[in-house]
């Protein structure tokens, strides 16, 4: 692994924001997302159907309305504070993400990411894991729960709707002491009720119902899988707080997504997992040019949307053999190979 101050100094320069492309980027995926949604309203007299199929477009570029939000919780969209937090809590509306309480949320997730000594366990299954010691050593009942939560169409289909539409509401894992954040998520709520009313009022609300609810299902579900299997592959790597690093935990705990070019548009270049983890304060569409300059961060573990699709069943880590296994695997004595 190459010098962290080495790796610091080689980033740098693509930390600073270009004005002109983030002021583009920010008009293109609103516009875009408007634009899908309006053609999905369109299609309501045409055919449930079609504006079903058009949900799957739409949710994508709302995932990339996301990752704009999130670029501004890290400072890096705008170099000012009050623009990146303008133009994240406008993001928030069309997300459903309050954004306040989840940038602070989040940046305790790239403080403390694969650390097993400083994990938030129980709050975020996507972001923590349990050890193979942890599950052997739950009672029969505890078991089936975490095998419940963690079973694929559970944790990927289920779940992430239920957290954007029902969990956002409340700051549900939010210490006491963050009044600010607690109270930005009911500002947050009442923001959506009006906006939602004056939409309501314009187009309908059963008509908007039968659009925006498909359109969060397939944002959720893409931005949730796009978070979790980027943290859990079969080389992906947890370590004690006394093994820890900031930049290990980057370039060994997070992978490089590759993507089709089409699919790497419209997330945002979060494929870039590594990198971001590494300098958070890059802007997106400099993710890439970062990867092709830099090259100690191509060596990085590259995972193809085929190994990511496969690598989803991945739940415990275990520590003697230091990887990611599958519930099946913790039967088998600790030898044992482990089944890809």
């Amino acid at each position: 692994m190459p010098h962290p101050g080495d790796l610091r100094i080689a980033v740098k320069p693509y930390e600073t924001p270009i004005v002109a492309l983030s002021l583009f980027q920010l008009v293109s995926s609103i516009g875009l997302f408007v634009g899908a949604a309006a053609l999905m309203y369109w299609s309501l007299q045409l055919s449930y159907l079609v504006t079903l199929l058009l949900a799957i477009p739409t949710g994508a570029l709302l995932v990339r309305v996301f990752i704009i939000q999130h670029d501004c919780g890290h400072g890096s969209f705008f170099a000012s504070r009050p623009a990146n937090d303008a133009v994240g809590w406008l993001c928030s509306i069309l997300t459903l993400t309050p954004y306040a309480n989840w940038r602070r949320q989040h940046a305790g997730h790239h403080a403390t990411w694969n650390n097993l000594d400083r994990r938030y366990s129980g709050r975020d299954i996507y972001s923590s894991c349990l050890t193979v010691a942890e599950y052997r050593a739950m009672s029969r009942r505890r078991r089936f729960f975490a095998r419940l939560v963690r079973h694929p169409l559970i944790a990927h289909v289920v779940l992430p709707p239920l957290v954007f539409l029902l969990l956002y509401r409340v700051p549900f894992d939010t210490p006491k002491a963050w009044g600010h954040e607690r109270r930005a998520v009911y500002a947050h709520n009442a923001a959506i009720l009006a906006a939602v009313s004056a939409l309501g009022f314009v187009v309908g609300f059963v008509p908007l119902l039968l659009v925006q609810l498909p359109v969060i299902l397939v944002t959720s579900i893409i931005g949730v899988w796009l978070f979790a299997v980027q943290h859990r592959f079969d080389d992906s790597h947890w370590a004690r707080q006394s093994q820890w690093s900031f930049t290990s935990a980057a370039l060994a705990g997070s992978s490089y997504l590759k993507l089709p070019k089409i699919l790497q548009w419209f997330t945002g270049n979060i494929g870039f997992h590594h990198i971001h983890h590494l300098a958070p304060r890059i802007p997106n569409y400099r993710l890439e040019r970062c990867y092709r300059e830099v090259a100690a961060l191509r060596d990085a573990t590259r995972l193809s949307l085929r190994s990511a699709l496969a690598s989803i069943g991945l739940s415990l880590w275990d520590e003697e053999r230091q990887r990611f296994v599958r519930f099946r695997d913790v039967s088998r004595p600790a030898s044992a190979p482990h089944a890809r």
